[in-house]
C-alpha cells in the first residue's frame, strides 16, 4: 500500500509541474500565467476540484511515445465562483504547446457534458497551438466533438471563453459558438489563417496583432465581447459578467438585495436636447436609471451606435439596449444590429429581462449597407425581439422613426410596456423629409419655397412628431416625465416578474442568417 500511495504522490507531483519548470518560466517572460495559476486567480480559493489529473495522450507516432505529461495538456475540473458552481477547462500551453489531441479533447467534453447535467456555466481558458499535427484526423475528431457540444449547450447552461494565447485556425469556432468571449491584450489572437498564409494568399504583410488581436476583434470584427489589460483583469471581469447570469436556461438571475427609497431622478430632465437634431450620450440615461454603478457594457468599442450591456434596477438583473444618438446619430446599421440581436437572444435564453432605450431616426443609408445585406442583418434584430418571451420594456427618449420604430421592441412585436418621454417623436420619418414629400407642390409653387418648406415642416411636426397620436393609439402605455423613469421602471418590471409567455410549437424558427 505504501509503496502506490508514494507511486501516486510521485504522479500527483508530475502532473502539477505541467511542462516543467523551464517552460513555466517562459511562460511567465510573456506575461502569461500557468493553466493552474489561472484557475487560481478565477475560482473561490480552494474550491477547485480536478477531474483527469493523470490523463496522458495515446498516440506514439512521431516520437511521442517518449514523451509523457500529466494531464496532456488541459487541467479540468470545477469550482465555484462567489461560491456559484461552474466548470472549467484551462490549456495549458507549457505542455506541447496547449495543443488539442484526442485525451485533451475527452476531457473538455466531459466537463462539458457535467456541466449540462448539473446546470452549470462552463468557462474555458484557450491558450492552445491548435491541432496536435502528430495525432492527424484524431485531434480534429476532438475539435469537432467539442463543437458539437458547444451548440447543444447553448441556450442551455451560459459559455464563456477566455482567449489568454494563440487561437487559431479550428479552434477559433469553439470560441465563437460561446456566448462571450474574453481577450487578454497583446498576448492573445484569434484567427482563421494566420499572417503567413494571409501574406502567401492575398500579398497582405500583416502581424498576429493586427489581423487577430484584441484591438481588432473588439473594435472591427466584434467577435471579442470584451477585452482585459491583463490575465488577473480578465478574470475579475468574468466574475462580473457571470453575477448577471442565472446558472442554466430554468433559472432566473440572482436578485440582489435592495432597499427602496427615492426612485426620482431630476437630473434626467436635463439630458434630451432642445434642438431635435443635437446629439446626447445614451449612457447618462442608462446610469441614471439604474442602481448606483451597475450598468456592465458588453461590446463597447464596437458598432457603437447601440450600446448593450448587463445592470441591475432595484436587485434584479436585466439587459440593456439601448440606440447611442452620440454615434452616427444612433441609426441602426449591420454591426449594430448584430451587435444587439445576440445579445437580446442571450437575455431571453437565461431568462434576463430587457429594457429598450429608443432613439432611433432609421436605418443608415447607402450602397455599402444595401449590398451588404442590410435587409437581413436588419431583420436579425426584429426576428430577435420577436421571439422574446422574457418581460421587455421600451423608453422612448426622442426618435423613433420609420421601421427602425417597430424593429426597436415596439408594442406590435411584443413588448410588454411602452413608455415615453414628452420629447419623443413618434413617425414615419423626420419633418424635414416628410414635409419635402408631402407638401412637394405646394412649396414648389410658393412665392418663397424656403418660407413655405419652414411653415410646412412645423405644421408636420405639429401633428406627428409628439408622442401623443401614437398613446392615443395605445402603442404607448403611458407618457412619463424623464425623471419618472427609474420608478416606473421598477413597478413595471415587478408587475412582470411571473409572465408567461409561449411561442407556438415548432422545431425552431429560420433566423435569416
Amino acid at each position: 500500500m505504501s509503496e502506490k500511495v508514494e507511486r501516486f504522490k510521485q504522479l500527483k507531483a508530475e502532473a502539477l509541474k505541467g511542462g516543467g519548470e523551464a517552460r513555466i518560466e517562459k511562460q511567465h517572460a510573456k506575461g502569461k500565467l500557468t493553466a493552474r495559476e489561472r484557475i487560481h486567480f478565477l475560482l473561490d480559493e480552494g474550491s477547485f476540484q480536478e477531474i483527469g489529473r493523470l490523463v496522458t495522450h495515446r498516440s506514439t507516432l512521431f516520437g511521442l511515445d517518449k514523451q509523457v505529461f500529466y494531464g496532456d495538456g488541459v487541467v479540468t475540473g470545477y469550482g465555484t465562483i462567489n461560491g456559484r458552481l461552474v466548470y472549467i477547462f484551462s490549456q495549458d500551453f507549457t505542455v506541447l504547446g496547449g495543443s488539442l489531441a484526442e485525451a485533451h479533447a475527452e476531457k473538455i467534453t466531459k466537463v462539458m457534458d457535467l456541466a449540462v447535467k448539473n446546470g452549470a456555466p462552463v468557462i474555458g481558458l484557450n491558450d492552445s497551438g491548435g491541432a496536435r499535427i502528430q495525432e492527424g484526423v484524431v485531434s480534429l475528431g476532438g475539435y469537432a466533438d467539442i463543437f458539437y457540444r458547444n451548440v447543444l449547450s447553448s441556450g442551455v447552461v451560459p459559455q464563456i471563453s477566455v482567449i489568454m494565447g494563440p487561437c487559431a485556425g479550428g479552434a477559433v469556432y469553439s470560441p465563437a459558438l460561446t456566448d462571450f468571449i474574453l481577450m487578454v491584450e497583446n498576448t492573445s489572437y484569434m484567427f482563421v489563417t494566420g499572417p503567413n498564409v494571409v501574406k502567401t494568399v492575398t500579398h497582405e504583410e500583416v502581424s498576429s496583432e493586427d489581423l487577430g488581436g484584441a484591438s481588432a476583434h473588439s473594435t472591427k470584427s466584434g467577435v471579442a465581447h470584451l477585452t482585459a489589460a491583463n490575465e488577473v483583469e480578465a478574470f475579475e471581469k468574468i466574475k462580473k459578467l457571470i453575477s448577471y447570469m442565472p446558472q442554466n436556461c430554468e433559472e432566473d438571475p440572482n436578485r440582489f438585495p435592495y432597499e427602496a427609497g427615492d426612485e426620482k431622478r431630476p437630473v434626467l430632465n436635463g439630458i434630451v436636447p432642445e434642438n431635435p437634431n443635437a446629439p446626447y450620450d445614451i449612457k447618462e440615461v442608462i446610469r441614471e436609471v439604474l442602481d448606483r454603478n451597475d450598468f456592465y457594457e458588453i461590446h463597447k468599442d464596437f458598432a457603437e451606435n447601440i450600446v448593450v450591456g448587463f445592470g441591475r434596477l432595484a436587485g434584479r438583473s436585466i439587459g440593456i439596449v439601448a440606440n447611442q444618438p452620440a454615434v452616427l446619430a444612433g441609426v441602426l446599421d449591420i454591426n449594430s444590429s448584430n451587435k444587439a440581436a445576440r445579445f437580446v437572444r442571450f437575455c431571453d435564453a437565461f431568462n434576463i429581462p430587457l429594457l429598450v432605450f429608443e432613439d432611433v431616426p432609421g436605418f443608415l443609408p447607402g450602397t455599402d449597407q444595401e449590398w451588404n445585406a442590410i435587409i437581413t442583418n436588419g431583420a436579425k434584430l426584429l426576428y430577435a425581439f420577436s421571439e422574446a418571451t422574457v418581460p421587455r420594456v421600451t423608453v422612448i427618449t426622442r426618435k423613433a422613426y420609420g421601421g427602425a420604430y417597430d424593429v426597436m421592441n415596439s408594442k406590435h412585436i411584443g413588448a410588454d410596456m411602452n413608455f415615453a418621454w414628452p420629447s419623443a417623436e413618434i413617425a414615419v420619418m423626420g419633418a424635414k423629409g416628410a414635409a419635402e414629400i408631402i407638401f412637394k407642390r405646394e412649396i414648389t409653387s410658393a412665392e418663397n419655397p424656403t418660407e413655405m418648406h419652414a411653415q410646412k415642416e412645423k405644421e408636420y411636426a405639429d401633428m406627428f412628431a409628439n408622442p401623443f397620436r401614437a398613446a392615443a393609439r395605445g402603442y404607448i402605455d403611458e407618457i412619463i416625465m424623464p425623471e419618472e423613469t427609474r420608478e416606473k421602471l421598477i413597478v413595471a418590471f415587478e408587475m412582470l416578474e411571473n409572465k408567461v409567455d409561449n411561442l407556438p410549437k415548432k422545431k425552431h424558427g429560420n433566423i435569416p442568417l
